[in-house]
């Protein structure tokens, strides 16, 4: 396996690290998140083609791109990988065609599952799919054992509309699974955020998937108002501070949900993924370095499974990178500290991350999260 790492900006190619000098005409896949305007020229398109001639490109708007131990904007960050034994196969839909995004994640597998899979990897539209019913479907026909793990697509901090292509200019609605096959892949993963919790679990009384109305039968907003104090009068920027932790049943693994907007006439909370009724959910709080800390546990999680990665896949939610402000490339430092400079990292930041909770189980939707990915493939 060999892997090269790109980084475009202001039109040119400015940086390529190529150190296992990888033929570009013998890369089977190739990788790129960033900056939304630059991805939509068709112009860029061409010139990944040239670049990459026969590779299949997937392509994703971000809100930050990762390169190296770096975090950049309006750039786009390039991995080209080549296999020695393993192979991949791809796939893109359109969510216009599926009654719903549950729909379209179990045709997304259902396309992507053959025989010796071992890891799907997701890039879908941070806009117009739910990423929570998107995951339900992905999980309805997973083999045991089949990693699945990805992103939704990122704008910058616009929240305008987000685009993803495979071998096209990306564009607005499209989803993008990559299988990975074969024998000789070695794998792991890990996803922490690094909230602190506090106050009273409670109850999901009323919600509509993402929508948020009542918990414990008492109107959501004005209790999360009465919790954020002096902050209130700050929403719905100040949100990114408190998200909420979620938890499906007793037994399931918490999993962070961040605050999209309010609607202060309708008196609702709009959240990036779903908050079922009968759901239980405790308030959190931003400690800048307990988020920081969250990336060092993933890190050293991924290394207990596969000690020797060649790649690893960074995605991070925008808002920890709005929170974290100026702090947030030490996530990202702190990463290739555990991992050594033998690992390539690339990656970007996304409006909801896509991974296990538990050790190569079903895959589930996260916000304000680090989610990390590695892969190496044996002699």
């Amino acid at each position: 396996m060999k892997v090269a790492k790109l980084l475009f900006a202001d039109g040119i190619w400015k940086s390529e690290i190529n150190d296992e000098n990888l033929d570009y005409q013998k890369a089977q896949l190739v990788l790129g998140y960033g900056c939304r305007n630059t991805l939509e020229n068709p112009d860029f398109f061409e010139v990944m083609k040239a670049k990459f001639p026969y590779a299949e490109i997937a392509l994703s708007s971000s809100s930050g791109e990762i390169f190296c131990n770096e975090v950049f904007d309006e750039t786009v960050t390039v991995t080209a990988i080549e296999f020695s034994s393993s192979y991949i196969k791809t796939q893109q839909i359109d969510i216009n065609d599926f009654q719903n995004s549950y729909e379209a994640g179990k045709a997304l597998f259902k396309n992507i599952c053959h025989e010796n899979l071992r890891w799907v990897f997701v890039l879908s539209d941070g806009s117009k799919v739910n990423g929570s019913q998107l995951v339900k479907g992905l999980n309805e026909g997973r083999p045991e054992g089949v990693l699945i793990s990805g992103g939704l697509a990122g704008d910058g901090d616009r929240f305008e509309k987000t685009v993803v292509g495979l071998n096209e200019v990306p564009v607005c609605n499209k989803i993008v699974a990559i299988g990975f096959y074969g024998e000789k892949l070695e794998l792991s993963h890990a996803s922490f955020g690094g909230w602190e919790s506090f106050g009273l679990e409670r109850t999901v009384t009323k919600s509509q998937n993402n929508i948020l109305v009542e918990i414990d039968n008492k109107n959501a907003l004005d209790l999360y108002k009465n919790y954020l104090g002096k902050y209130a009068e700050e929403l719905p920027s100040s949100a990114l501070l408190f998200p909420l932790s979620l938890k499906l049943d007793e037994n399931s693994a918490p999993v962070v949900r961040t605050i999209l907007s309010i609607n202060e006439k309708s008196n609702m909370m709009i959240f990036a993924g779903d908050l079922p009724e009968g759901s239980r959910v405790r308030f959190m709080k931003a400690n800048l370095d307990r988020l920081i800390d969250a990336a060092n546990d993933a890190a050293h999680g991924c290394l207990q499974m596969n000690p020797d990665p060649k790649l690893a896949i960074i995605v991070s939610c925008v808002g920890r990178k709005m929170v974290l402000g100026e702090r947030v490339s030490e996530e990202v430092e702190i990463v290739r500290d555990v991992l050594g400079t033998k690992t390539a990292l690339n990656g970007f930041y996304s409006y909801g991350e896509i991974s296990p909770v538990k050790p190569f189980g079903e895959c589930a939707l996260h916000n304000q999260t680090i989610t990390i990915t590695t892969v190496n493939e044996t002699e």
